[in-house]
């Protein structure tokens, strides 16, 4: 036997369909990914806030320059595109950015109970090729995040709950993030409504719920939460009739930026 205990796999579909350097979507119950040539170019899910969001709800992009962005460019699937070729955000701004959503997106796609997958081929996502990621580097990511979420609370039913604040002991402290977080719990939102509200990605959002909870500042239920329900972004009506290796180490410091300026 091996000293070495080999590493869990979340999901064998995704990796064969990397093996196969497959082109189409991936699909479960909490999102898709996307494919081309068998790496991941974009994933979706309602849990986490799209790349739009992450792009305009800091007044990065106005919601008016992405919706034309998507409007003029979305068909040809090349939104991305127009957006660095009009000006309107840097190659590198969109790579940060996008990245982020992935990765977001991917750790919810890939949860445990997600349903059957399902796989088509030949479907492609309106927003283009920005930065593709390795299947392998998507799997190792979500493993580390839900590693990550254990070490900081192993109580996961505060990451669909709504978040309901404490309050805090004599000189007990938060930090900023924290705080904005707490300003707009009041009991209702879950983590994957104030994540959109915030315009931060919705991992970031767990992390931090986790760590509130673990400090006693956020409750923790006693039962699992029922997972809320699901509203699909808004998209484009013709989206309903559409059926060189990466450098990792780049990925790695492109994610890093991020989560250092979030």
């Amino acid at each position: 036997m091996s000293a070495h205990a080999a590493a869990p796999v979340v999901s064998p579909m995704l990796l064969r369909l990397a093996e196969d350097r497959a082109t189409g979507a991936l699909i479960r119950d909490h999102g898709t990914l996307y494919l081309v040539d068998g790496r991941v170019v974009h994933a979706e899910s309602p849990a986490a806030p799209g790349v739009d969001v992450l792009l305009t709800a800091g007044g990065r992009l106005p919601r008016a320059g992405w919706q034309e962005a998507v409007d003029r460019a979305g068909a040809r699937r090349e939104v991305g595109r127009f957006l660095v070729d009009s000006g309107r955000i840097s190659g590198g701004e969109l790579e940060i950015c996008h990245l982020a959503a992935l990765f977001d997106a991917a750790y919810f796609v890939l949860a445990p109970g997600g349903g059957p997958t399902r796989f088509r081929g030949g479907v492609g996502h309106w927003m283009g090729q920005v930065r593709p990621v390795p299947a392998a580097d998507v799997q190792r990511e979500t493993l580390r995040r839900r590693e990550l979420l254990e070490a900081v609370w192993p109580y996961p039913a505060v990451d669909s709950a709504p978040v309901v604040p404490r309050t805090p002991s004599p000189g007990q402290t938060v930090t900023p993030r924290q705080r904005a977080l707490l300003a707009r719990a009041d009991g209702r939102h879950t983590p994957a409504r104030l994540a959109r509200e915030l315009g931060r990605p919705a991992f970031h959002t767990l992390l931090d719920i986790r760590r509130l909870a673990a400090a006693g500042l956020v409750a923790t239920p006693y039962e699992p939460a029922a997972a809320p329900a699901q509203v699909p972004p808004t998209v484009p009506a013709w989206v309903a009739d559409i059926a060189a290796d990466p450098d990792t180490a780049l990925l790695r410091r492109l994610r890093d930026a991020l989560e250092a300026h979030l």
